[in-house]
């Protein structure tokens, strides 16, 4: 039982959040799969991680740091305003092998959600039937 609580553990602390992004979604023509992951992660580590997360070969890993945005605030009405910086992140373009591919990025076809202008038409032919 001790076991179990420790693999959950390790889980939570190497947990990859993928990105959800325009510019992910568009990397992804090019086998390269953006994730968030945590600071102190080397790229080795983030490269087996994925590996044994999703089964596929990871050719190269890039990583960056972004710095975390300036941001004022204030103690109360007659406070001196001051200045604090909001968490740095890491993200990792994980490049993949030719002919793999993670599941998670893509879409499921029943899923897939109508436009607006669909469900409109769609309700006003139905009112057109009822009467």
């Amino acid at each position: 039982m001790a076991e179990e609580t420790t693999n959950k553990f390790n889980l939570k602390l190497h947990l990859l959040e993928p990105r959800a992004t325009e510019k992910s979604y568009l990397e992804q023509t090019n086998r390269i799969y953006v994730f968030s992951v945590k600071k102190s992660m080397s790229k080795q580590a983030i490269a087996k991680l994925v590996e044994k997360e999703f089964n596929v070969t990871v050719t190269d890993v890039k990583t960056l740091i972004r710095k975390g945005k300036r941001t004022k605030f204030s103690k109360g009405k007659h406070a001196y305003p001051g200045i604090t910086y909001r968490k740095d992140k890491k993200f990792a373009y994980v490049r993949l092998k030719k002919g793999d591919s993670i599941k998670v990025f893509d879409e499921p076809e029943d899923d897939k959600k109508t436009s607006a202008k669909e469900a409109k038409k769609a309700d006003k032919n139905a009112g057109k039937e009822n009467k």
